[in-house]
C-alpha cells in the first residue's frame, strides 16, 4: 500500500503569525494562499499545511499519487484501493470515498488516540 507524500496539517490561530514562526525555522512557502489562509510550506523533505478556520484540530495527511514536491508519481495505489484494503482489515473510517468513482477523492479515519488521518489523492 502505498500512501504517497505525508505533511502534518495544522490548525493555526493565526495564519500570519504562525507563518513567521516557522520561517523561522526553516521553512519556506511552498504553495498555497495565505488570504484564503492556507499555506503548504517546506523544509527539505518535511512538509507541513498550516490552515486557519478549516479544521477542528490537527491533521495527519497523505496523497496519493504524489511526492513530498506535489510532482505526480507515475504508480501509486490509488486511493479507492487503499480505502477497500483499509476496509477488509476493519478499520472503521469516518468519511469514504465514492468507490464508483476515479480521479480526485479523499477519506478519513482516525488513530487509537484520536488523531484524524486524512488521505487526499489530488489526481
Amino acid at each position: 500500500m502505498k500512501l504517497g507524500a505525508f505533511s502534518v496539517s495544522l490548525t493555526v490561530k493565526d495564519i500570519n503569525k504562525s507563518k513567521s514562526f516557522y520561517e523561522n525555522l526553516g521553512f519556506e512557502v511552498f504553495m498555497g494562499d495565505i488570504t484564503q489562509k492556507w499555506l503548504i510550506m517546506k523544509n527539505e523533505s518535511s512538509v507541513i499545511g498550516l490552515f486557519q478556520g478549516m479544521f477542528d484540530k490537527n491533521i495527519l495527511t497523505f496523497n496519493p499519487g504524489w511526492n513530498e514536491h506535489a510532482e505526480n508519481l507515475t504508480s501509486f495505489t490509488d486511493i479507492r484501493d487503499i480505502q477497500k484494503q483499509l476496509k477488509a482489515k476493519g478499520v472503521n473510517l469516518l468519511t469514504e470515498a465514492d468507490e464508483t468513482s476515479s480521479g480526485p477523492a479523499n477519506f478519513t479515519l482516525e488513530d487509537p488516540d484520536g488523531n484524524i488521518i486524512l488521505l487526499d489523492q489530488h489526481r
